[in-house]
């Protein structure tokens, strides 16, 4: 049984990196313009469908194939931005208003990909092609240390990122107040088109990532959005380590929720660990981004 528990432990690792990842997406549009983009999750969806669909349609090499996925996706949320957000951020519209307008950009995206790619699960081959590790009796696949390795570089990175480079600090003035950011002649609209695009890449990368261990398909999205919005805010949202933190305990909740109480529990656990936090520490893991 302890063994049992300590894989799950570590498969529960592997997803909650990957939840992490996509709750940075959500944090990083956030500190750059304080919207919640609820069509991150067709960015995981669509970072493993064209992953795949390069690799086994047109023989690309798998590294350029996970590469072309990510610039492709980082490039279509420019262009999700243009498109639907900034008409609306333009007419000063509610923040309610371009919420849902991402929503609804998440089911537009799904259908669109059913149509052009079908219904058919995908998958891609594991990066690398060894027998598992053994360590202390588990089995350690080497697609585990590329999703942990790959989510502690991307959190490095973003640290410095918005710590230590002036377009960073930029993003971070613009979520403050956008009206004061652009009085000191910070420009506005290129940076919530940067935290768009670097959001889109982030869940592309999270995307293929996962997509070696668990299929994809159009509708993947949403139940990745949804985990990925529950780690940003357990985490304390808009604090990109806090939604690494985030993801890395809600996957190990919902892996120990299937070993003791089955996989019917698994959702339950992740609403219930949402509800605990918003009832007893609203500002998450590490507190409030502002």
């Amino acid at each position: 049984m302890g063994e049992l528990v300590a894989q799950s432990i570590a498969s529960g690792i592997t997803v909650g990196c990957i939840y992490g990842l996509i709750g940075i997406g959500f944090c990083v549009i956030y500190n750059a313009s304080g919207i919640v983009n609820f069509a991150q999750g067709a960015f995981v969806m669509l970072g493993g469908m064209i992953a795949c669909v390069a690799l086994n349609t047109y023989h690309v090499p798998l590294p350029l194939a996970g590469l072309l996925a990510i610039v492709l996706v980082a490039g279509f949320g420019i262009v999700l931005e243009r498109v639907v957000v900034r008409p609306l951020w333009n007419r000063q519209s509610a923040m309610f208003v371009m919420i849902l307008a991402t929503l609804a950009a998440q089911i537009v995206i799904e259908r669109l990909t059913l149509i052009v790619a079908g219904d058919q699960p995908r998958t891609l081959p594991m990066f690398t092609d060894a027998p598992p590790l053994r360590l202390a009796g588990l089995a350690i696949s080497y697609q585990f240390l590329w999703i942990v390795g790959c989510s502690a570089l991307a959190i490095v990175l973003l640290t410095w990122f918005f710590a230590a480079t002036k377009t960073g600090k930029a993003m971070r003035a613009c979520s403050i107040n956008s009206e004061a950011a652009a009085l000191q002649g910070i420009p506005v609209s290129r940076m919530l088109a940067l935290a768009f695009g670097l959001s889109a890449g982030l869940g592309a990368l999270a995307g293929v990532l996962i997509t070696p261990t668990q299929y994809t398909a159009f509708n993947v999205g949403v139940p990745y959005a949804i985990s990925g919005f529950i780690a940003a805010i357990v985490g304390g949202f808009g604090r990109p380590l806090g939604a690494l933190a985030g993801g890395i305990l809600l996957g190990v909740a919902q892996a120990l929720a299937i070993v003791f109480l089955g996989s019917a529990f698994k959702n339950v656990t992740a609403l219930s660990i949402l509800l605990l936090f918003l009832f007893f520490r609203p500002t998450g893991l590490l507190g409030s981004a502002k």
